[in-house]
């Protein structure tokens, strides 16, 4: 068993755009806001917090209690980029340096790393797991260590990393203290740190971790009647932590759904790791609940703004949805996993929709705004004006208090070539489509390819055997969900190659300039809700490819709940170059309905007349980057009459 990696180098195209965005834009600016160098921008304070830790600077430590973990993953991102050679330049080594520098200086001679404990609270180590975050930061600097390891060869980064993980390994386990963290996190990186050191303890550490999490007697409830407990937010449920039961007794995707995605990260992880059956049911279990009855058609989940929580199947609500940004990088994070788990193609379907709409939308064009908050519908006058809605947002945030999801988001899109194809019972497998090459290793064989496309806007995906001599191989190719007429060539020959789990299998000797060319034809779909899903009866989203659209206010005018789409009404693809940087847009003519003027309410059917309106869909993922207005992804459809 084991994780086999496959990077891809991402060199043009849609995400390479975003990956510039991410190292001349995104990374500069956020750099800016971790020092507090952004004017009108909420105060970070997380650099300077690690600048008093070390004894660099005087003053108190400010910031949420987990502030370390957002420089952690900024940190996190530079070393992806840096490890493509994206991010070469001296200025952002030189950040890198004395980021690198200024952590290790702030940690302690055993090997304990946290700000807030090391500033604040020097004698509370390890007293309040359920809420301190102490092993959540902990995880992202692991993280960070092991992508900056990759990237450049740092070895004073992992070196930190191994000294703070083998301090958490003395701490806890069998004979030790028992517990876990309320915010999972750890779990994942012991796994990563134990890939590229091969030190085994890391992870049956990250096992332990998970396995007793939620065992009798709870370990939440036996640390919340400890006279030195000191509570940070006050939240008791057990199932938002995950804690209720033992993992692999747990039925649903519940609670914070940031938290529960990166525990199933860690189950998925394990059982790749380790084959434990028992993990991966869980894992396809829980990825069920998530996935096929609990996300929004843009990927995004967790629905409730009342702790960034899942609720019930099919609670799905558009103008209230959190959707928290990174509530869907866990969720394309967990399905990856379940993908190279499993070679089944659903997993890289779900990592496609909610990456192109429900990650994609938490960044601006621009890389200078973010949305934590993904809402499916908007009103601006609500937001301001109605306290169920003070979540949602209308305009992009330069930054925030808690700034979990813009580093988040970065080091996601920087390490974005991990996640193109994965290797799997001696076959290559291509899980996300994108213009780059890769070269790797397969059984001794050296593999190497070419994949140029003009995805998502164009329909044809092209993989050009590019090794210098010819290698007897599997190439398979994912075969997109939404796609309903596919078609496979080779060097210009129609193929009817054999088919398994959504990927289309191509086995033969490999020659250079051997051309597979996969075609997806991209017509304009309506999508249907499951009718328990309340919000979207009777109305209808409009999709293209792996793109979900959705109405604005700057091209439709206000009252967008005013608008209707007839059942029959032609829709259009268009190109157009100059909107948005660059998209396709979606047309056709629609209804607006214009109520008669009455009393508020009545005894007789109020009348209404429906005039005919052109409509204008853009893609979700680049909402809210114009002029403030409404938005919406559902509209309602008319039947014919």
């Amino acid at each position: 068993m084991g994780l086999q990696y496959a990077k891809a180098a991402i060199e043009g195209g849609f995400w390479q755009r975003y990956r510039a965005l991410v190292r001349e834009s995104v990374l500069p600016y956020q750099w800016k806001a971790l020092n507090d160098l952004i004017p009108g921008a909420p105060k970070s304070h997380s650099i300077e917090n690690f600048r008093i830790a070390s004894g660099l600077s005087d003053g108190q430590y400010d910031g949420m209690v987990f502030q370390d973990s957002d420089l952690y993953k900024w940190l996190e991102a530079a070393g992806h980029l840096l490890g493509d050679g994206e991010g070469d330049s001296r200025e952002m080594l030189a950040w890198v340096d004395e980021t690198v520098d200024l952590i290790a200086r702030a940690q302690q001679p055993d090997g304990y790393l946290n700000t807030y404990f090391t500033v604040k609270e020097p004698g509370k180590r390890w007293k309040n797991l359920r809420e301190a975050h102490e092993l959540y930061c902990a995880g992202h600097l692991i993280e960070a260590g092991v992508a900056v390891f990759r990237g450049t060869g740092n070895q004073k980064i992992l070196e930190v990393a191994r000294r703070l993980a083998d301090h958490i390994d003395s701490r806890f386990g069998a004979g030790k203290i028992r517990g876990y963290c309320g915010h999972e996190e750890v779990e994942l990186a012991l796994v990563k740190l134990y890939r590229v050191t091969g030190e085994r303890r890391y992870l049956d550490l990250a096992r332990y971790f998970v396995d007793e999490r939620g065992r009798s007697p709870n370990f939440f409830e036996q640390e919340a009647r400890a006279s030195d407990f000191a509570p940070v937010f006050s939240i008791h449920d057990l199932d938002y932590y995950q804690a209720r039961v033992p993992v692999r007794e747990l039925a649903d995707a519940s609670g914070h759904a940031v938290r529960a995605m990166y525990l199933c990260v860690a189950v998925a992880d394990l059982a790749i790791e380790t084959g434990d059956e028992g993990l991966r049911r869980t894992a396809e279990r829980l990825w069920s609940s998530a996935a096929e009855r609990r996300m929004y058609v843009t990927g995004g989940i967790g629905s409730a703004a009342v702790h960034e929580a899942f609720t019930v199947d099919y609670d799905l609500p558009n103008d209230t949805a959190y959707a928290e940004t990174c509530a869907a990088i866990g969720l394309f994070f967990f399905s990856h996993r379940l993908a190279c788990l499993t070679s089944d193609s659903r997993y890289a379907d779900v990592m496609e929709r909610t990456l192109y709409n429900g990650v994609a939308s938490g960044l601006a064009l621009d890389g200078r705004g973010y949305f934590y908050v993904n809402p499916l519908e908007v009103v601006p006058e609500l937001c301001d004006k109605s306290g169920t809605y003070h979540h949602v947002k209308y305009r992009r945030q330069p930054w925030y208090g808690c700034a979990c999801c813009p580093p988040n988001i970065a080091r996601l899109l920087a390490s974005l070539g991990e996640y193109v194809y994965h290797i799997e019972g001696g076959a290559l497998y291509a899980d996300l489509f994108h213009e780059g090459s890769i070269a790797c290793t397969i059984d001794g064989r050296e593999l190497a390819f070419r994949q140029t496309t003009g995805y998502p806007w164009e329909d044809s995906v092209a993989w050009e055997f590019s090794g210098p001599s010819p290698v007897t191989a599997d190439l398979a190719v994912r075969i997109p969900g939404w796609c309903r007429t596919p078609g496979l060539s080779l060097n210009g020959a129609r193929l009817s190659p054999s088919a398994r789990n959504g990927y289309a299998h191509v086995k033969r000797e490999w020659r250079p300039g051997d051309r597979l060319e996969l075609s997806v034809p991209m017509p304009v779909e309506r999508v249907y809700a499951d009718p328990r899903v309340r919000a979207d009866l009777g109305k209808v989203a409009i999709q293209r490819g792996p793109i979900v659209y959705c109405l604005e206010q700057a091209d439709n005018g206000p009252d967008l709940r005013a608008l209707s789409l007839p059942a029959g009404a032609e829709l259009r693809a268009e190109s157009d170059p100059s909107l948005l940087g660059g998209v396709v847009t979606v047309s056709g003519s629609g209804l607006a309905s214009v109520s008669s003027p009455g009393a508020l309410y009545g005894r007789d059917r109020r009348k209404e007349k429906a005039v005919e309106r052109k409509l204008l869909f853009v893609p979700y993922y680049a909402w809210a980057n114009r002029e403030p207005g409404e938005m919406a992804v559902w509209i309602r459809e008319e039947e014919e009459a």
